[in-house]
Formats: C-alpha cells, structure tokens, sequence
C-alpha cells in the first residue's frame, strides 16, 4: 500500500536544555535518521521542522509558525503529502522501526488513523497511520498551539499493541542515558 511519511522535527526540546533533538546521535546515529530509516517505504517522506544537511531525498517544511506545535506542524506536513494514507512520526522516537510502520499500516483498514499504544495503554499520537483526508477534516481553524489529542481523539482509531520498546522516545537527560 502506496503511502506518505510525515516526520515532526522541530520541537523545543526544552526538557533537554533546548538541544537539537532529532540530531542527537543514539545508537550512533540521530534520532531523526531512526524516524527517516523506519519510513523506507514511503513516498514522499516529509520532515517538518529545520532544514537539517545529511537526510538524503526527505522534503522539508515549517510551521506558518515555527514552534507552534504539533498540529501546526502536521498541518504544514500534510499540505505536501498527495497519498491516500500518511504515516505520522515523532522525530524523537529511539524505539521505531520499519516493522512498527508495517504494522500500523497494515492494521488500519478502514479506520480514519491506527495509533500504536504503549505498555501502559496510552495512544501514541504521534506514532501512527493515518487516512489523510481524515486528518485534514479534523484539523481545527486555528492550528497554532492546538491540542493534537483533542484534534485526533475524535476520529474512528484503531489501537496497535507496541512491541517492546517501540514507542520509546528521547524526552530526557535519562531517556537519552538509557538509550546511548
């Protein structure tokens, strides 16, 4: 199945003393480069967030207003993508991989998004396969600095068990310890 990949790479990291996030090397290479290697099949893959040098054949865009959150980011992604089904990826997730994507995608059938849940059953918004045109129906007139639950929680989801360490994500000093 033919799909887009949106990567959102342009957070703040200010848990991390506002470093460069998705550049962080873990496991010897960057976050982002995770996102990106877990999203090989897509076409386009889409990266939300600064212009970054060494991310191979990736379009890269921003938020009217950079920094104004992830629905504003995910809009700014979705005005680029031209498929039927959007895989929506953090760029801060260690754990990810192609088999998590596979996953999602294969699980959505005629769902609005497939969200992969986490060990303690919470939804990870930003870990999922999405109908595109769902996702442009639930975006709110006003993107800037709006809740990306409360956008996405009101479509037909469908919830993928995580494997082991799948929705594992670089959010701390300790996190990133636990990674490296």
């Amino acid at each position: 199945m033919a799909y887009a990949g949106i990567v959102l790479a342009g957070g703040a990291a200010r848990r991390l003393s506002g470093v460069d996030k998705p550049a962080l090397p873990v496991g010897g290479k960057p976050l982002l480069a995770r996102a990106l290697a877990a999203l090989v099949d897509a076409d386009p893959v889409i990266v939300v967030g600064p212009e970054r040098p060494g991310f191979g054949d990736v379009l890269w865009t921003r938020e009217s207003s950079p920094g104004a959150g992830p629905v504003a980011a995910l809009a700014a992604g979705l005005a680029l993508v031209r498929t039927e089904i959007v895989v929506v990826l953090a760029g801060d997730l260690a754990g990810v991989r192609s088999s998590t994507v596979d996953r999602l995608v294969t699980s959505l059938g005629a769902a609005s998004g497939a969200v992969l849940v986490d060990g303690s059953g919470e939804r990870q918004w930003l870990l999922g396969a999405w109908r595109a045109e769902a996702l442009c129906g639930a975006l709110p007139e006003t993107v800037e600095n709006a809740s990306l639950r409360r956008t996405l929680g009101g479509l037909e989801i469908v919830e993928v068990p995580e494997e082991p360490g799948e929705s594992d994500d670089i959010d701390t000093p300790e996190d990133l310890d636990r990674w490296s």
